[in-house]
């Protein structure tokens, strides 16, 4: 059996990926790949020495794809029961519980999660050992939530009565129910907590009850359906709506959506992806979202089109005023000019920055640029950061170049740094619009520069500069 919580060390991108496609998808709220990353559970997979590692590091991914996709998501730590169950029935005391647990707390804590959220508990005072250990480390928001049989009970017997009482007794923030049955199943007992409690109430059921077909298990409730609940957990008074088992990035924006035409404010209703480790097995698809469809610039289309189109260059200015550059631009728009391409410090010499000028150019002359791009000035970490805040500023066309050599400016003894050379520049740009860094790491959502590159006809050897136009 894999672990999938060791996956945030073997794999950590499919994770990463993962969260950022419910990122993505609407959610607002997405939860540790840590589940079952408690001492007991991972020492059935021989990680007992993992805990610490696998805890942190899932903190840090969640973490991460929320800064690649960049939206102000929550980071959940998921802590779920130890797999095993606690005195009297089991050998497990108390005491120990409560030491998993923390065990488990501290290395989320330290990862960096926003809050908590301890779910698909069947025991009651389990639970408690886990909201204790929590509350011992830390003050951040905590979600209770408990799973319920059909019969509307927990495995042990308790109602969703008995677990309000019990939970509002231990001050956690959210009460809620999550996991074993689908939306009408969770419904009926959100709607006896709701009737019983007057703190927050979270509700995120599993897609149905899984089928066999095939030999593979599959949940068999639709996004649409999840919909259709969604308006009816938001009309019920829950406060956090989400999916657990068999929820995709689907289900979370089927959700997302309808939840926008209810009429509540957004601090109201959060919408919570399910738990990454449904999607991992290896038999198993996971159902991505699109990023945002890219457009190409107009430049570009006009190229495309096969539009007869006019650029004009402009030297960036060698000190701070940028006025007489707008002028020109402006002028030149004014004559019928498509884009005015900028050189970066050509000749070598020193000149205000290439990327200002272009955006100043967009910003206050509504003239679309060709941004000249040298890997002469910048290491490999560099040209990428630069790439990625010219599109966030607005740059759209890159004319990736060698650039002149140091030497042929004013700083003579200047080191150029040409860790790559135009080919190796083009090829960076190709991988950003494809969504990933050179290193393979995404990006969020792929950049859509439109990419030019020079070719000199005057060339003494015409064959080598034919077959480096090829390269690019």
């Amino acid at each position: 059996q894999h672990c999938f919580d060791e996956v945030n060390l073997s794999n950590p991108k499919l994770v990463q990926q993962i969260h950022q496609d419910y990122i993505q998808a609407g959610a607002e709220i997405i939860e540790t790949n840590t589940f079952g990353a408690n001492l007991i559970k991972l020492a059935t997979h021989g990680l007992e020495n993992k805990v610490r590692d696998v805890n942190f590091r899932s903190a840090k991914i969640a973490r991460e794809a929320r800064e690649i996709v960049g939206k102000p998501v929550f980071v959940a730590g998921s802590i779920g029961p130890l797999g095993k169950p606690l005195e009297p029935i089991g050998k497990i005391t108390k005491t120990e519980a409560l030491g998993y647990f923390r065990q488990q707390a501290e290395a989320l804590l330290e990862g960096g999660v926003d809050l908590f959220i301890l779910e698909t508990m069947v025991n009651l005072e389990e639970m408690k050992q886990a909201v204790l250990a929590v509350k011992q480390i830390c003050q951040l928001p905590l979600i209770a939530q408990m799973t319920f049989t059909e019969e509307g009970k927990t495995i042990m017997g308790n109602t969703p009565e008995e677990v309000v009482t019990e939970l509002e007794s231990l001050q956690v923030d959210v009460i809620g129910a999550n996991c074993s049955v689908g939306p009408l199943g969770i419904f009926e007992v959100i709607q006896r907590i709701v009737g019983k409690t007057k703190l927050k109430v979270s509700a995120q059921p599993n897609a149905g009850l899984p089928r066999l077909v095939d030999g593979r298990f599959i949940y068999l409730s639709s996004p649409e359906y999840f919909a259709q609940y969604a308006l009816k957990f938001a009309a019920a008074g829950v406060s956090l709506i989400g999916g657990c088992c068999g929820t995709t990035p689907g289900h979370i924006r089927a959700m997302y959506d309808a939840l926008q035409s209810f009429q509540k404010s957004a601090s109201d209703v959060t919408i919570s992806t399910n738990r990454v480790t449904v999607a991992i097995p290896k038999t198993d698809k996971v159902e991505t979202v699109a990023p945002p469809q890219t457009e190409l610039s107009g430049f570009a289309c006009k190229l495309k089109q096969k539009k007869f189109v006019i650029s004009v260059e402009l030297d960036p200015p060698k000190g701070v005023n940028p006025e007489k550059l707008l002028e020109g631009a402006r002028a030149i728009k004014k004559a019928g000019a498509d884009a005015c391409n900028i050189g970066d410090s050509p000749m070598a010499r020193v000149r205000m920055s290439c990327l200002a000028l272009a955006y100043l150019i967009n910003d206050k002359v509504g003239l679309e640029t060709v941004l000249h791009f040298t890997p002469r000035d910048r290491n490999l970490m560099g040209i990428q950061s630069d790439l990625v805040g010219a599109y966030a500023l607005g740059v759209r066309n890159i004319l990736c170049i060698t650039g002149d050599p140091p030497s042929l400016g004013d700083y003579a003894h200047a080191t150029a740094v040409y860790d790559v050379d135009s080919i190796g520049l083009t090829k960076i740009i190709s991988k950003l619009n494809q969504g990933t860094d050179v290193a393979g790491n995404s990006i969020g959502s792929p950049t859509s520069f439109f990419i030019g590159v020079g070719v000199n006809p005057g060339e003494e050897n015409i064959s080598r500069e034919i077959d480096r136009f090829h390269q690019k």
